[in-house]
């Protein structure tokens, strides 16, 4: 017996979430019909088009933000010398729960990968650049995952940071090889950026 059109259409729309497949979207799709009022409903859906039309990228550094600059950057109490680079928003998430990194982020929303049709001009590279020209930085660390675009990602930084002055390092290996850093716990975090190596 298959599903009415309406309700088919809502379990395909919630496959398209990451790690969620069939029998989930059929399980949240139910749930909404029946447990939740019209009013619930419709509070989900204005949220997802709220968040939608209004989240975007920091004009600065690349995080997730309502504003044209994110709260990190506008924040007076931060350490402007030295910048966390990571692959998305979610670590900058993960890092800020952890409550020890004190710096800037620059949000690559992003990693090197031929296969997948990124390459440079693809991630968020160019503003990164532009902001090491300030005399404030003294320091980067990257902190892309220990995949091999993650790996990759990094030795392109720190190649083409390699002659102008500021000091290059890469988080300590506290970090699983083949680790997203969401994954990771707070205290792995902290301590992968406090026992960061230098490039």
């Amino acid at each position: 017996m298959s599903f009415p059109k309406s309700l088919e259409n809502l379990v395909e729309q919630l496959k398209v979430l990451p790690g969620v497949g069939r029998k989930t979207a059929e399980r949240y799709a139910l749930h909404i019909i029946n447990k939740l009022d019209q009013e619930q409903s419709n509070q989900i859906a204005d949220a997802i088009q709220v968040a939608k039309n209004k989240i975007k990228h920091c004009s600065i550094c690349g995080n997730l933000t309502d504003d044209d600059v994110c709260d990190i950057c506008q924040s007076n109490s931060r350490d402007e010398s030295t910048i966390l680079v990571v692959e998305n928003s979610k670590d900058v998430f993960s890092i800020e729960n952890a409550n020890q990194y004190k710096g800037l982020y620059h949000v690559l929303n992003g990693v090197l990968s031929p296969m997948d049709g990124m390459g440079i001009e693809d991630i968020n590279l160019d503003s990164l650049w532009k902001r090491i020209t300030d005399d404030k930085v003294r320091e980067i660390i990257i902190a892309t995952s220990s995949t091999p675009e993650g790996e990759t990602t990094a030795l392109y930084i720190s190649r083409v940071l390699k002659d102008i002055d500021v000091t290059v390092s890469r988080i300590g290996y506290g970090v699983p090889v083949g680790l997203n850093l969401e994954y990771a716990d707070d205290l792995t975090l902290s301590k992968a950026i406090e026992n960061r190596k230098k490039y």
